[in-house]
């Protein structure tokens, strides 16, 4: 239920990338990119910066793009000796992976729903089955044939009909997540003549199975801001617009509730939210708010019966809370409490069947699963055992059954798909991760949590993996990650892909630093704001402890973050830069102040709450005090690789090309800088599963390059 900002989604395929420099390789003769410097003026609160590349804003620029093309052809000539190896990484990561791979299927509304894949194919097959799992497959979209002719293709927000006869669905070829709703015909195999561009992708039928309501993007910012409503087969100059969020700092979605009651639109900022509904079966009447917006008050909604249920942080109740509503008296002005707030536990999510519902948990950092029944209020927690572990609740679109599927893993148990009997407390393993070849025995891992005490005094806990063999003597390689914002948690979960470094003696650290959630909402409001220099120095603190107590040293320490912990890659480098051998920084946000000066570019206005609005003069001079661009300096950085996408609508290409170029004019070692731009791509990178690994084959190939073991 509570509404998590789509974009940190899209982090999980960069968590496990790295950085490196040559250091044993004889190097390729060829110039160092250098970028024009062409000084601009910015003024704000009588403060002036000066901008020498700023004129790197512009991807329709021949010279940039020229520039751009000029430092891969750095990148790509100086790593060019890891090439052969690149391969045996991507190979190896590739062949851990069952290529002709399938879900578990999902039922809804009378359908087995299935997402597979075939061998050497890059995209997924979506498919379905009437009535029984063994009934005749019905191929819904292969996506294969649909990517043919295009660098980058991405379907998404597939919308099934009440009737089961159609499906809406969105695709984008540029990767800039805008996205082109289409509807098809699953009797006939026709697509529509209906065509409606520039929305996020998902949509929502209502019961008439002929009107589809949609969520529109601004052109400029990207900002999703409008909801539509089409009827099918007419034009879309004459859909109707159902809502505009005008609040520059919200954004805007609708959904089905579970119950498939009622049709919702929701619309969020960092720290309020607001909801509006229908009647399914009424599409054409005006949506009602539920409970209007109040500064600082988040909540999100969910119907069962004749009641709303409501999970928010009413009252001061940080680590929410869940409150009730009847269906005729919404404002939060009646709502009831149903389950109190708590100190120590924070409450996620909610998810609703017919007899019981399930409680997301997270207490000391930890998942925890609860199941209570309706009628007697009665309920317990699914027991989970390991130290550090991931547990979540998975697809459940059926809301009259007993069986709650989730899922489980940790950082050395391969990930399983569960469905557990709520009435006889039985479970079935439905799917357990398969791990290709004969090298792979989860024994030989060992996982462990420890705690670093931050300069505050805080204890910050980290998740740690490593292969049994590896030496925790100070000389091991070590890579250390984190994201820190969002409240965003990254949970500690199994990756195959990782296995690659494991099994050459690194060591993968997770470290939970404020401006996330693993230890509650407070730890979340400690890393934002005026407070966000929090994540910085626990990341920091963390890179100490962990020299400090020999599991690597300062030698073979790598540090890696993506997008907003990209920004965290940046504020470490300018603050602690001695600490690190290499660091890798993934479409990094990192012109902190010059971003949110600019309400034009995408995410700007609705990041208020998070880093806040420079435009007043306190959030101004915090945010230049960390910001990397701002703070590049003369002083000795370690290795460092930089990548980013052309077409990137979250982190614009231009602040890390802007950051590289300052940071090669400024820095005074001869440690190798790399700016890696995928050219087709944005913030997600690759489309296909197999062409994304080679993205990851390259860094790590970086990092192990760096260790001096490419050849071992």
């Amino acid at each position: 239920m509570k509404v998590i900002k789509k974009c940190i989604v899209l982090l999980v395929s960069i968590i496990f990338v790295a950085s490196c420099k040559n250091i044993n390789k004889p190097m390729a003769t060829i110039k160092t990119p250098v970028a024009k410097k062409v000084p601009k003026e910015l003024i704000k609160h009588n403060d002036v910066r000066i901008d020498d590349y700023y004129w790197l804003n512009n991807r329709e620029d021949k010279e940039v793009i020229a520039y751009l093309e000029q430092e891969n052809t750095y990148y790509n000539t100086l790593t060019a000796h890891t090439k052969d190896f690149q391969k045996t990484l991507f190979n190896e990561m590739k062949e851990r992976i069952k290529e002709d791979d399938s879900s578990v299927p999902y039922k809804l509304n009378g359908y087995w729903y299935e997402t597979r894949y075939e061998l050497g194919k890059e995209y997924p097959i979506y498919s379905r089955k009437k009535g029984e799992e063994t009934a005749a497959e019905e191929i819904i979209f292969n996506c294969n044939d649909l990517a043919i002719g295009h660098d980058y293709f991405n379907l998404s927000g597939i919308a099934i009909s009440p009737n089961n006869k159609l499906a809406a669905f969105g695709v984008d070829i540029v990767s800039r997540r805008e996205y082109t709703i289409r509807i098809k015909n699953l009797e006939t195999g026709e697509v529509y003549k209906d065509v409606i561009e520039k929305t996020t992708g998902s949509s929502v039928w209502a019961a008439d199975n002929q009107t589809l309501f949609y969520t529109k993007k601004d052109p400029v910012t990207l900002r999703s801001d409008k909801i539509y409503k089409h009827k099918l087969g007419t034009p879309t100059s004459e859909d109707v617009l159902v809502y505009h969020e005008q609040d520059e700092t919200f954004n805007t979605y609708i959904y089905k509730t579970k119950s498939k009651k009622y049709i919702v639109i929701g619309s969020s900022s960092t720290l309020t939210s607001e909801y509006r509904f229908i009647k399914t079966e009424e599409p054409d009447s005006d949506f009602e708010i539920f409970s209007p917006r109040e500064r600082g008050l988040e909540y999100s909604i969910a119907h069962y019966g004749d009641k709303f249920y409501i999970l928010t942080n009413k009252d001061g109740a940080y680590n929410f809370k869940l409150m009730t509503c009847s269906e005729s008296a919404t404002p939060a002005t009646n709502w009831k409490e149903f389950i109190p707030h708590r100190e120590n536990v924070l409450l996620e999510d909610l998810d609703i069947f017919k007899d019981y519902y399930v409680l997301s948990e997270r207490e000391n950092g930890l998942n925890k699963l609860k199941i209570v029944r309706w009628d007697t209020n009665k309920g317990y927690y699914l027991p989970f055992e390991s130290e550090t572990y991931t547990a979540y609740v998975g697809i459940n679109p059926d809301f009259n059954t007993s069986i709650l599927r989730y899922g489980y893993n940790s950082l050395t148990t391969p990930s399983s798909v569960i469905d557990f009997n709520m009435d006889t407390h039985t479970k079935e393993v439905k799917k357990e991760q398969e791990v290709l070849g004969d090298k792979f025995n989860k024994e030989n891992y060992k996982s462990e949590r420890v705690w670093a005490t931050a300069r505050d005094g805080v204890k910050i806990p980290m998740s740690v993996v490593y292969h049994k063999n590896t030496k925790l003597d100070g000389t091991s390689p070590l890579l250390q990650y984190a994201y820190g914002s969002y409240g965003y948690t990254i949970d500690p979960y199994f990756s195959t892909v990782r296995l690659s470094l494991l099994d050459r003696g690194f060591i993968y650290v997770i470290a939970h630093v404020r401006g996330g959630e693993y230890l509650g909402r407070k730890w979340y409001e400690d890393g934002k704001l005026l407070k966000k220099r929090n994540t910085f120095t626990d990341f920091i603190d963390c890179s100490k402890y962990l020299i400090d107590n020999k599991y690597t040293s300062s030698k073979h320490l790598y540090a890696s973050g993506g997008s907003a912990g990209g920004l965290l890659m940046g504020g470490i480098l300018n603050m602690a830069p001695e600490l690190y051998n290499g660091v890798i920084a993934s479409v990094p946000f990192v012109d902190v102040v010059t971003t949110m000066l600019d309400d034009s570019i995408p995410l700007t206005t609705g990041e208020y709450d998070e880093w806040g609005n420079p435009n007043d003069k306190e959030y101004y001079d915090y945010m230049k005090s960390y910001s990397p661009y701002d703070n590049v300096t003369a002083q000795q950085y370690p290795t460092i690789l930089v990548t980013t996408g052309l077409h990137d609508s979250q982190v614009q290409y231009w602040e890390p090309a802007k950051w590289v170029a300052k940071l090669r004019e400024l820095k005074t070692d001869s440690n190798l800088l790399f700016l890696d731009t995928n050219m087709d791509a944005g913030h997600g990178g690759a489309s296909g599963r197999f062409e994304a690994l080679k993205e990851v084959a390259k860094d790590y190939a970086f990092l192990i390059d760096l260790e001096g073991k490419i050849d071992k």
